[in-house]
């Protein structure tokens, strides 16, 4: 068999060509590792605008590199200073949150990137967004029953707030003395579309908590949750005259109640068991 000159010199430099490209790869990889280390220093040091570009660096040399992105997030998070409400700094806690974005796309199981983005949506007081976040977690059948149950009891918890702070109030929440001891009472409020929204507030509420139960029945916050929103329904049902319904949740909140007592002592054993495994009093 014969082959031509011209054919194994094309082979040749097609060779080469790969060659190369694999030891440039090689090459920026070391680089981009070196620019992570920078990364960590200047982090440290307080240098967070350096940090940023040693770390966008390492993401230019190696795109495929999985610390470089959550490195960039974490150190556009540091910048955010809670609590601030000018312009440059909510639109630092936005631009965080597209870091933790950009996180989540390589790697969806994240949990760092997604607590982190729920603490801005809640620091930046954007309840809307954190609440459709928050949904996105609880509803995507991807994710482990566990995580999809944390999310609904987290719904559970903002539901059960938006009822607990009207039911709170002073001119709904009456507290009186007779024979000697303070006797509470709750009326309905002034307005009937605050009494309505509470009510979804609780239904609503009450069905996430049941849901995030249905994916892990061991979750203690689900329960405890329920226990509450099943205290605001009765509290609701007596600002309403309807006394059975009141009796029938209070004795449903008592039977959750104890479940979520019984789950918070498993937990604390399980802790004292891990401590002293570790040789770590509890405090």
């Amino acid at each position: 068999m014969r082959f031509s000159w011209s054919r194994i010199g094309a082979t040749a430099i097609l060779g080469l060509f790969v060659a190369a490209s694999a030891g440039c790869t090689v090459v920026n990889k070391i680089r981009a590792k070196n620019e992570l280390n920078e990364t960590a220093r200047a982090y440290k040091a307080g240098r967070f605008e350096e940090a940023e570009n040693h770390a966008k660096r390492a993401l230019y040399l190696d795109p495929s590199n999985p610390t470089a992105p959550i490195f960039i997030a974490r150190i556009i998070h540091q910048q955010y200073k809670p609590g601030v409400d000018s312009p440059d700094n909510i639109q630092r806690a936005h631009e965080a949150i597209d870091a933790y974005q950009r996180v989540l796309q390589q790697n969806p199981k994240n949990d760092e990137a997604f607590k982190a983005i729920s603490v801005l949506y809640s620091a930046i007081k954007d309840d809307q967004s954190l609440r459709a976040w928050i949904t996105k977690r609880a509803t995507d059948a991807s994710q482990p029953n566990d995580k999809r149950a944390e999310a609904y009891a987290i719904l559970a918890g903002k539901d059960w707030d938006c009822s607990y702070k009207v039911t709170e109030q002073p001119d709904v929440k009456i507290t009186s003395t007779e024979g000697g001891s303070a006797k509470v009472t709750y009326k309905k409020t002034k307005d009937q579309k605050d009494f309505d929204a509470i009510q979804k507030c609780v239904v609503r509420g009450l069905e996430e908590a049941e849901t995030a139960i249905k994916y892990d029945s061991n979750n203690e916050s689900a329960w405890s949750y329920k226990t509450n929103l099943l205290l605001e329904a009765a509290k609701q049902a007596e600002m309403d005259g309807k006394a059975d319904q009141k009796a029938q949740y209070e004795k449903q909140a008592d039977v959750a109640g104890k479940r979520a007592g019984a789950l918070a002592d498993e937990r604390r054993k399980k802790e004292e068991a891990a401590d002293a495994a570790a040789g770590t009093p509890t405090p």
